[in-house]
């Protein structure tokens, strides 16, 4: 999901409450200066960059796509930043790190093996006490709640023994069709578990303040159904 809204503009509703989440999970964790930080995967580089800019020691990005290594390297130049391809689930030890963000990661999955993988991954490349703070979808039940106001809409579920397979677009011009599996958060929880974090919590989302465009009756409709949570792991 991440790589296919993060050159939206403007941004849509879901996406501004993301970043607005993540960004206050950071400060409240004292922000990233002077530590090292890993985002996967980074798409364009917009979480990278967040992390760049706040200070932190080193920034690595992650994404297992060429292209989206090229356009970041490219279109947002930032000689602090150090962009690696590789899949998540099968990636080099490139820590260690004090922080991995994730946003959309886990959702990708496309079943259990591999889930549990990508968060083994992760974690090989925390030192102990580091977090993890991942961006992850709300299962949500069908039928789906209509989030088409805030730039997503579902068009169905298809069952799954592990884990149902959302089939989407974001509302945008064009329409840009994406899919990902309906982990519920206990499958999320579980992976961590195994992969070796010693705590794993969730955080309601964040929207932004209420403007002329979007009032405070949008996000109040909103936070009762949000797109997506916020994951936090410790190592």
């Amino acid at each position: 999901m991440q790589q296919q809204y993060d050159t939206s503009t403007p941004p849509p509703a879901f996406s501004e409450a993301d970043a607005l989440t993540l960004r206050t999970a950071l400060d409240a964790l004292g922000g990233v200066r002077g530590l090292d930080a890993l985002d996967l995967p980074c798409g364009n580089g917009g979480t990278a960059r967040l992390l760049a800019s706040g200070g932190a020691r080193r920034t690595v990005g992650v994404d297992s796509c060429p292209d989206r290594i090229r356009r970041a390297r490219e279109i947002h130049h930032d000689a602090r930043i150090e962009y690696v391809v590789a899949d998540a689930a099968g990636m080099p030890q490139l820590g260690p790190f004090d922080l991995a963000t994730a946003v959309y990661l886990f959702n990708q999955a496309p079943d259990r093996e591999t889930l549990h993988a990508l968060f083994r991954s992760v974690r090989a490349n925390l030192r102990p006490g580091g977090r993890l703070l991942a961006i992850v979808p709300n299962p949500g039940a069908f039928p789906c709640p209509d989030w088409s106001p805030y730039g997503v809409r579902v068009l169905r579920r298809e069952p799954h023994p592990e884990a149902p397979l959302v089939r989407a677009q974001f509302v945008s011009r064009p329409d840009a069709h994406f899919e990902f599996r309906a982990w519920a958060h206990a499958d999320f929880c579980e992976a961590a578990v195994e992969a070796g974090f010693t705590t794993a919590g969730w955080q309601p989302v964040r929207t932004p303040p209420p403007d002329a465009e979007r009032d405070e009756a949008f996000w109040a409709a909103y936070r009762a159904r949000p797109v997506s949570s916020l994951m936090t792991c410790l190592a």
